[in-house]
């Protein structure tokens, strides 16, 4: 780098040169490759600095070298000084500014943007649970639900287990709720059937006890208008099944 022309690249990289200077510079820059790469350099060192505002720091070879920039514009001669005034030092620092200021504006933008995003998204399911609320109650209340009883099939234990069914055909919704459940072997879960008067059992949700035998299924994905002709309990993989694979231990007729 040719250092007549050192404190020029400096400002020129801040956008604060002007008059003569910035044409000669302008000038010279077209012929000398080793300005060029010192005012890229410079140019990298200026985002950087402008980036450690809101992010990590910066390289210490950065700071180095635009510190360096500024101790060199400082030692300028009386005629350039007075040439530039106060627009020279008024340009650093309205460069550092708006440098500072953008990327300052980028990341709230994109951080307001994500909060838009988690807000939407916990509203989305805050909705979805009100509606799979609504239809539940709606299942419960409805007088048109079927209410099944499942108890077990050869039980002789105390208490027994027991399930309660509340099924409405129009909405094709179902409410479930078991107790006293004996706990399971591991890798297993319970799976609720739906039995139509026509066709093969339906897949109504798979369950596992807590650890008082509680468990409950709320609206699992069922076919329209099905009429039933009694619900089942099978214990199957923890993955559930598409089709039974052992024999039931709950049963429950419908009406």
């Amino acid at each position: 780098m040719h250092e007549q022309f050192g404190e020029d690249l400096a400002l020129y990289a801040l956008s604060a040169l002007q008059g003569d200077d910035l044409v000669a510079l302008k000038k010279h820059l077209e012929l000398c490759a080793s300005c060029r790469h010192e005012l890229e350099q410079l140019h990298g060192d200026m985002a950087l600095m402008a980036l450690s505002a809101a992010g990590p720091a910066p390289p210490q070879r950065s700071k180095e070298r635009l510190m360096a920039a500024v101790k060199q514009e400082t030692r300028r001669t009386p005629a350039r000084e007075a040439k530039r005034s106060w627009w020279g030092a008024l340009g650093w620092v309205a460069a550092a500014v708006m440098a500072v200021g953008v990327v300052w504006f980028w990341l709230q933008s994109d951080s307001l943007q994500q909060l838009a995003t988690g807000l939407k998204n916990d509203l989305t399911h805050q909705r979805e649970e009100l509606r799979k609320t609504r239809l539940a109650l709606d299942t419960l209340t409805s007088k048109k639900s079927q209410s099944v009883t499942i108890l077990p099939v050869g039980w002789k234990g105390v208490p027994p287990p027991q399930g309660k069914a509340i099924y409405s055909p129009d909405r094709s919704s179902l409410v479930f709720i078991a107790s006293s459940m004996p706990a399971l072997p591991a890798q297993k879960a319970y799976e609720l059937w739906l039995i139509p008067k026509q066709g093969a059992p339906i897949p109504a949700g798979v369950f596992k006890p807590d650890a008082r035998g509680s468990a409950t299924i709320v609206n699992p994905p069922l076919p329209p208008q099905v009429e039933i002709k009694a619900f089942a309990i099978t214990v199957e993989p923890e993955s559930g099944s598409s089709a039974p694979t052992s024999a039931p231990t709950m049963l429950g007729a419908g009406e």
